[in-house]
């Protein structure tokens, strides 16, 4: 365990997630001054680093050694001070790390899950691209490679935002989330709320009827704005019968006026719970963008992160698709899971391509507390999950062949390399959801257990409110 003390508040996010990208095989934990003495005590003599900060500057203590920063000039004082300042301590942090264990992070300091809004908002101010690239090097320690990907998606989704309008249409513009939490089974990776359809089948319908009630107070509360996209998620949606799935899409049309929708997803995402009558009812109700998701095409790794579906399924499922009608379809795929190195990703890559999908999202796997994986690595160690530059060329090539440009871009924490998921899309099919999430630009109503609505109001201040998780 690689143990932290931090002598103030509001500094334990930022420090746990340096200390441990830069060590991803240890268990980190941050003592601050509010946590309880007797569980301080306890975790004190296990201390490896020491963090001071007072008006001077910071001191970091680590294994045995002293390093020191003094606040510069624009950290002294006025209204932003106390940002200039974590700003500041979180370079000191990242560089002292970066000495001592010769490591280089892609994103630097950066330890935000969106990483581009830096460059969106500058776009916004009206800099230009080698202000923004240098804000990126010199405040962050980004590489170029990244601060220029961060550049370029930017530049798309302000594009993207501007075809719903002024600001993403935040004012009038709304977008609407429904959750189905049932999975066939849970992945080793995954920590949403999902609960196995083996043993929920017999509640299914009676959630269906619950959610259409709550979408139906939705749509009353929200009947005066403009709805401009729609995304069923879970879980997996299509864990629902072909019956089931059209009556809650018809309550969707049936009671919100989907004549704006510019978009409207479904997740279809595991192949073993995709056939030919679910695809002909999510095409019957006007959906236009689904999820064919198969993680890895490698047999061994579907076998050990528990996807039930062979890759042979996840390609029929794909031309079944296509077959019903669809032809904006993505797929999802994980780098850095158990055991699979470039040769593995080279090979589920070389496969996608044959397929074709529209679009693509390349998520680096993150280790989330609440799921199996976390259990898996310790008793198999981190070093079985690797994810490195040549793995996220690989698939970034793989999006090149297909014609995809790079849209959207998020972080998690934990995740494998420090690196990031992108999504990838051909010309008109970039998935504007995605990108209405990532940048806050407006309100998502979200219904169904597990899921959380995010109001954004004109000013820019955002309110989040959970749903019960329990089906």
């Amino acid at each position: 365990m690689f143990v932290v003390e931090v002598d103030r508040e509001n500094y334990e996010y930022d420090v746990h997630s340096l200390v441990k990208a830069f060590y991803p095989e240890e268990q980190v934990s941050v003592l601050i001054p509010e946590m309880r003495e007797e569980k301080k005590e306890q975790l004190r003599k296990l201390s490896r680093m020491r963090i001071r900060l007072s008006e001077e500057g910071a001191e970091i203590l680590l294994d045995g050694k002293e390093y020191r920063w003094e606040w510069q000039d624009a950290e002294q004082g006025g209204e932003g001070r106390e940002k200039a300042r974590k700003d500041g301590f979180k370079r000191f942090l990242y560089r002292t790390l970066k000495e001592v264990t010769g490591r280089v992070l892609p994103w630097g300091n950066l330890t935000g899950i969106r990483p581009t809004k830096i460059a969106f908002q500058m776009l916004e101010e009206g800099k230009g691209n080698q202000e923004i690239l240098e804000r990126y090097r010199v405040r962050h320690d980004v590489t170029r490679e990244k601060a220029e990907l961060a550049v370029e998606i930017a530049g798309r989704e302000r594009a993207l935002l501007a075809s719903v309008g002024p600001g993403g249409g935040q004012e009038e513009g709304y977008s609407l989330y429904v959750g189905i939490p049932f999975c066939p089974t849970t992945c080793l990776y995954c920590s949403f709320t999902s609960y196995p359809v083996s043993v929920y089948r017999k509640d299914m319908d009676s959630y269906i009827d619950c959610l259409i009630r709550e979408i139906a107070y939705a749509a009353e509360r929200y009947r005066d704005r403009r709805l401009d996209s729609v995304y069923i998620g879970g879980g997996t949606p299509t864990t629902l019968e072909a019956g089931q799935l059209e009556r809650l899409l018809a309550s969707v049309r049936e009671r919100f006026d989907c004549s704006t929708v510019k978009e409207f997803t479904v997740e279809a995402g595991r192949a073993d719970s995709i056939t030919k009558e679910k695809l002909q009812a999510l095409y019957r109700q006007g959906v236009g963008r689904i999820s064919v998701n198969p993680q890895t095409m490698n047999q061994n790794t579907l076998d050990i992160i528990g996807r039930k579906a062979s890759a042979e399924q996840v390609e029929a499922a794909f031309y079944l698709a296509r077959e019903v009608g669809f032809d904006n379809i993505n797929m999802d795929l994980i780098l850095g899971l158990p055991g699979e190195g470039e040769r593995e990703v080279q090979h589920t890559l070389d496969r996608v391509v044959e397929m074709a999908p529209d679009s693509l999202t390349v998520h680096s796997l993150a280790v989330k507390r609440a799921s199996r994986l976390n259990q898996w690595v310790q008793e198999n160690g981190v070093s079985m999950l690797q994810n490195t530059d040549g793995t996220m060329r690989i698939a970034a090539e793989g999006a090149r062949r297909l014609g995809m440009v790079p849209y959207y871009l998020y972080r998690q924490k934990n995740m494998s390399g420090n690196f990031e998921n992108v999504g990838y899309a051909r010309d008109g099919k970039l998935g504007l959801y995605n990108v209405l999430i990532m940048e806050e630009k407006q309100t998502i109503v979200a219904c169904g257990a597990g899921s959380i609505s995010k109001r954004v109001y004109p000013d820019g201040l955002i309110k989040r409110s959970e749903n019960v998780k329990d089906v």
